[in-house]
């Protein structure tokens, strides 16, 4: 599986799918990498884990196929969508990826200073090591995605 792995890595590496899309490793059998396997309770080797929408909390147990193919068609069709940007111009034809409770979201909030984002994000940020629905989870992961880049302009930008 290792060959598959890295393979995947690489194309994504190379940017010619997804720009919202890491693939990596961390070998658990290091000393150094202890504390962080034992964080996302990594048990058995392999495991596969992904995270969307900046979630890093505990990461979903990847259970699909293993061959480059099926690796690859998971990402692609789970992971490479992208996220709600709160800058971009869709006016050209591009695809809007937010939704309209965060595009919603979006317009209560840029009113908003940026002191009264980077409380919102202390706030959010507090919950996410909390127990909560997957769909709580996810919705508390876009506003933090809105608000960071509302917070941060200039970082998005670049």
């Amino acid at each position: 599986m290792a060959p598959d792995w890295h393979a995947l890595g690489d194309e994504y590496f190379a940017g010619s799918s997804s720009s919202t899309v890491l693939i990596g490793d961390v070998d658990c059998t290091a000393d150094e990498a202890k504390d962080l396997c034992d964080r996302f309770e990594v048990k058995g080797y392999p495991t596969l884990k992904y995270f969307t929408n900046g979630d890093i909390s505990e990461g979903v147990k990847y259970e699909g196929p293993r061959s480059l193919d099926g690796l690859r068609d998971f990402v692609e069709e789970t992971l490479a969508g992208g996220v709600c940007s709160v800058y971009a111009d869709y006016s050209s034809g591009g695809e809007n990826l937010c939704s309209d409770k965060e595009t919603a979201y979006i317009n209560k909030m840029k009113g908003k200073t940026v002191h009264e984002c980077e409380a919102q994000i202390k706030r959010l940020e507090g919950m996410s090591g909390k127990s909560m629905k997957p769909e709580l989870k996810q919705w508390m992961n876009q506003r933090l995605n809105i608000l960071k880049q509302i917070a941060n302009p200039i970082k998005e930008e670049l």
